[in-house]
């Protein structure tokens, strides 16, 4: 026979309505209470019927979350699993579920992510991208439907809640690090140029180049996803010119790792023939050869304060659209301590002044 509130309620010594209260983690009930309904819970093996609670609240206790491609693809980057740990941390504490788009083309994911809207299958929706021109996130946005975007938005991006890095920042500094070793023909390896962050970085790249009086050439600048054969392909491109690159700045680490993997093979040696600097500061850049310099975004942190600005969404819909930024800082490792020798830097002037 199946166990009822009612039993919870008598073991407890504590009203039916309480444990109502306590399941739902309402406030005003005390910690004592919670903990003595909780233990009568765990010993008469009470589970709460969610699917009648979001009946009677019209609440799923969901959250959806949709990639930017297939799950299986997404995955090989590490960058995912950290920041589905941070959201699945603040959810857990919330006791929300987490609900994964699934589907191998944008047409699948945006028809999965009308199917949570309505059929009301979740209370929320995690984006963990931004696009330039999102069909998704113009959906949402037009069906005022709780949502937040990990990263930032390229329109509406002051009524949209979103979480990010200053990109265009870190990217900047990160750029200023090889100017100050003495580099000036540095290379940018980005993502999609669909994906506002590329944008972002590639801006911050391109000012510290300006400061510092260096010219931009169109033929440093490396588009592709993320991705290890990504990073292969652009040293290739890259190598291939007539002035080849002395640096390369990559926006992800997995491309980064593919870069590094594609100098190692043609004989290139890093950091003493090429610098190479990254994003992401993913558990793969302390353990790549040489370990990179990376930027960390604190991946986790985008992740965890991703859910507490939707679940506030959730609960106060009226209220005013949250930016939070989070905080990055560059770690440097053996991918870029290497400077160049002064005669190196007088082969530059030279070669770009001829």
């Amino acid at each position: 026979m199946a166990v009822t509130i009612k039993d919870v309620a008598k073991l407890a010594n504590v009203a039916p309505s309480t444990v109502s209260r306590v399941i739902a983690n309402n406030p005003r009930i005390s910690e004592r209470t919670k903990k003595k309904v909780r233990e009568a819970m765990d010993y008469l093996g009470y589970h709460p019927n969610f699917n009648a609670r979001s009946l009677a609240n019209r609440s799923s206790k969901a959250i959806g979350i949709v990639m930017p491609s297939s799950a299986e693809k997404a995955f090989q980057n590490p960058f995912f699993p950290e920041v589905l740990r941070g959201i699945s941390t603040k959810a857990h504490e919330k006791e929300f579920t987490l609900l994964m788009s699934t589907g191998t083309t944008e047409e699948e994911i945006y028809r999965a992510v009308v199917g949570m809207v309505q059929g009301r299958r979740v209370d929320g929706i995690v984006l963990l991208y931004s696009r330039v021109d999102d069909p998704i996130m113009a959906y949402l946005y037009e069906q005022k439907f709780p949502f937040t975007v990990v990263g930032k938005p390229f329109k509406n991006d002051n009524k949209i809640n979103h979480v990010d890095n200053d990109n265009y920042k870190a990217a900047k500094q990160l750029t200023e690090h090889l100017i100050t070793n003495g580099h000036k023909r540095i290379g940018f390896v980005g993502g999609s140029v669909n994906l506002v962050v590329t944008t972002d970085r590639l801006l911050g790249y391109e000012k510290a180049l300006q400061v510092a009086n260096i010219p931009y050439r169109s033929e440093y600048i490396i588009n592709a996803d993320f991705a290890l054969e990504s990073g292969q392909r652009a040293v290739s491109e890259l190598m291939s010119l007539e002035q080849p690159s002395t640096a390369l700045v990559v926006t992800d680490d997995l491309m980064a790792l593919g870069v590094l993997r594609m100098f190692d093979d043609i004989g290139v040696k890093v950091p003493n023939d090429v610098s190479v600097v990254s994003f992401n500061n993913a558990m793969i850049a302390e353990l790549a050869t040489p370990s990179l310099t990376s930027v960390d975004i604190n991946i986790y942190e985008l992740g965890y304060q991703a859910v507490d600005c939707l679940l506030e969404t959730i609960e106060k819909p009226d209220g005013p659209p949250s930016k939070i930024k989070v905080d990055h800082r560059i770690i440097i490792r053996q991918s870029s301590e290497q400077q160049l020798t002064t005669n190196d830097i007088k082969s530059e002037e030279v070669t770009k002044n001829d």
